[in-house]
């Protein structure tokens, strides 16, 4: 299963929070974190793959597209999730596997469609997926409909808490989609790496934990659990 690390950029820095409560995040500088400098940040901890949340660009502000790029090619991938709001804005950085969010892509779910590739990232706060407010289920079944590469249930409510996962809750949404599936938000340690492979799902979006020494760092640089 992949392990990717992800990163929040926002201000030009590694910035760190809970919950996704923008306001609240700040510079990371903690843990393995040598620099909020994330080219500094990067060289250190040596990831794999990377998955990267310009934050300056989903809330609407300039894109930090020339540093998102300079931090791709330090990786051997990196998905990003610019706050994309048409197919064309998600084909302007090159070399990235783009993030389509629910959270700004499309008025209505029929509005996928016009989408090509990249990964569906199913934006989930209070157990609903945002903007529609129905359940990561139902999402699920509905995305295979479309023509992404895979998807990526992100359950924004539970990003930085190290709350855990429940294995019959993946293994009822893992159920629910047949492609690639990837999960942010809540992974608490070893264990739930290893419910979320057993579970059947592709990889696992981490950082909190990887700080914390729950997650070995060397797995981040593996890309994959021992």
């Amino acid at each position: 299963m992949e392990l990717i690390l992800a990163v929040d950029l926002a201000g030009g820095l590694v910035v760190h929070g809970k919950s996704g409560m923008r306001a609240g995040y700040r510079p990371l500088t903690w843990g393995l974190a040598p620099s909020a400098d994330p080219e500094a940040y990067l060289s250190a901890l040596a990831p794999r793959y990377l998955y990267i949340a310009d934050l300056e660009s989903l809330e609407g502000r300039a894109p930090q597209d020339d540093l998102v790029r300079r931090c791709a090619a330090m990786v051997e991938r990196c998905y990003l999730d610019r706050g994309c709001r048409s197919p064309a804005e998600c084909a302007a950085v090159p070399g990235v596997t783009p993030v389509v969010g629910t959270e700004t892509a499309a008025k209505t779910i029929e509005d996928l469609a016009a989408y090509r590739g990249g990964y569906l990232s199913i934006d989930v706060k209070g157990g609903r997926v945002l903007p529609w407010g129905i359940k990561p289920s139902e999402m699920l079944r509905r995305a295979s409909a479309f023509s992404f590469e895979g998807c990526i249930l992100l359950n924004i409510s539970d990003v930085g808490t190290e709350r855990g996962l429940d294995r019959e809750d993946l293994e009822a949404l893992r159920a629910c989609y047949p492609g690639r599936l990837l999960y942010g938000g809540g992974v608490a340690g070893t264990d739930d790496i290893h419910l979320l492979a057993d579970a059947g799902f592709d990889g696992a979006i981490v950082a909190t934990a990887v700080h914390r020494g729950t997650v070995p760092i060397e797995w981040l640089r593996r890309g994959r659990s021992c």
